[in-house]
């Protein structure tokens, strides 16, 4: 799993995070990536504006490179991956560091905890996963829970 993007001291438990994913879902990043970018508010809301058609800031969007349903095997989409490299792009991941501040301080818990949170989150939706029916959320706060848990977070 190689990770993209200006994340200083947060890749380690991202990378972490990633690695324990992997197990859990039982799936292999090795030939797989993905970036991760901070930005201001006023960058996510005109995302979320022009992507979602939702004219508000947010704390973190996920745009997959991939059409991927949560059954599905990245091994399945491999035939896509660069000719080069080997590698397979899972799509881009966008994290308001002002909203994670404001939210690690709501959650009473630290901003690390809450940006890797929202990492996780972001890589669970490259990976398929989504929270628009009842349902899913259900599996995908379950994922999240145990995942963020064998973290230590």
């Amino acid at each position: 799993m190689k990770i993209e993007g200006k994340i200083g001291f947060y890749k380690p438990k991202i990378k972490k995070i990633a690695n324990i994913c992997e197990k859990v879902l039982k799936e292999d990043f090795s030939n797989v990536y993905f970036s991760i970018n901070f930005v201001e508010g006023n960058e996510i809301q005109r995302l979320n504006k022009e992507f979602r058609q939702i004219d508000k800031v947010t704390d973190v969007l996920s745009f997959p490179n991939l059409n991927k349903t949560p059954n599905e095997k990245l091994k399945k989409f491999m035939k896509f991956a660069d000719f080069d490299t080997g590698l397979l792009f899972l799509g881009d991941i966008v994290i308001c560091k002002e909203v994670a501040k404001k939210q690690a301080s709501v959650y009473e818990h630290s901003l690390k905890r809450e940006v890797c949170f929202l990492a996780l989150h972001g890589l669970l939706h490259l990976l398929g996963f989504d929270h628009i029916k009842e349902e899913d959320e259900k599996i995908m706060n379950k994922l999240q829970d145990k995942i963020m848990c064998e973290v230590g977070l």
